[in-house]
């Protein structure tokens, strides 16, 4: 074992898997978090912790951990002091940012945050939900919810909750009423683990790889050939901010074209393409893509 380990906190509960599956696309090898707390990792020089995503920034700070991810919302409900590495736009459904939202039930009269005033708010961000009210010069009191929170929504006068599509507020018959924060996950140092050069370089290596797998989910290469007397119609379908590599082939009236390309717009292109004239079209995937 090293002499030098970093000590980074993954979060255990709904963003662990897809912390792993981004991991595993890094080009990491984890293992063992299905059992264990401490997963193994085949690099002697991290060590990974499991902790909640709550309570990761604390541990962070704190210095208990060099590094960690967590969310957004979570660094501001804790007031937890440290370095900002980098967002990591993954979360456990989509890409799109989560937010905490004001929510009251569909038949409810209340319209606006202002109705709530002097009524009970229910919410496991309870420190980021004062500030809210306080800012808006709103009398509420704010109760910590231990989890199921859009069950309490017709026992309270409202709530603020996670959603990240909005699936649970619509089964759940909630109406928005405002948002309260939004979040992405974070990849979070501690000051003093930063400053060290050996973990800031660790630090670095990871958010440089972890963000070409996140790059690499929506993008595809494209490789094709033409002939060189269609080659401008060709070149003038591709995406004009991008420039495609094109090789000489042995026969000379031919080149092969190779480019990187979005991905949702892979299945309009291909057949354009081809009416424009080129041949042997071919699409992959890509495990990272560094800018």
């Amino acid at each position: 074992m090293s002499d030098k380990v970093l000590k980074l906190g993954v979060p255990k509960g709904s963003l662990q898997n897809a912390t792993f599956d981004l991991f595993e696309k890094a080009g990491f090898n984890v293992s063992g978090y299905e059992r264990s707390y401490f997963p193994r990792i085949d690099d002697e020089e991290i060590s990974l912790i499991l902790l909640r995503a709550q309570e990761m920034s604390r541990y962070v700070a704190d210095g208990v951990l060099d590094a960690g991810f967590t969310g957004h919302d979570w660094v501001m409900e804790n007031g937890s002091d440290v370095h900002e590495v980098c967002e990591l736009l993954y979360s456990k459904a989509t890409s799109k940012p989560a937010r905490w939202v004001l929510a009251v039930p569909n038949e409810s009269d209340i319209n606006k945050p202002e109705d709530l005033e002097g009524g009970i708010i229910a919410s496991e961000l309870v420190n980021a939900t004062k500030k809210y009210f306080e800012q808006k010069n709103i009398n509420v009191k704010v109760e910590f919810s231990w989890g199921a929170t859009e069950v309490k929504a017709r026992l309270v006068s409202g709530i603020v909750e996670l959603t990240e599509t909005g699936s649970s507020l619509r089964a759940n018959n909630l109406k928005v009423l405002d948002t309260i924060l939004t979040s992405t996950t974070r990849f979070i140092a501690n000051k003093d683990a930063w400053a060290d050069d050996f973990k800031r370089q660790k630090i670095e290596n990871i958010a440089i790889l972890l963000n070409a797998a996140i790059d690499a989910k929506t993008l595809v290469g494209l490789k094709m050939n033409a002939n060189r007397k269609d080659l401008d119609k060709v070149l003038a379908l591709l995406p004009a901010e991008k420039s495609p590599t094109i090789s000489t082939l042995a026969d000379e009236d031919f080149v092969a074209i190779e480019i990187v390309i979005e991905g949702k717009t892979e299945r309009q292109l291909i057949p354009e393409l081809k009416r424009a004239g080129a041949s042997g079209i071919i699409t992959y995937p890509l495990n990272k893509v560094i800018h």
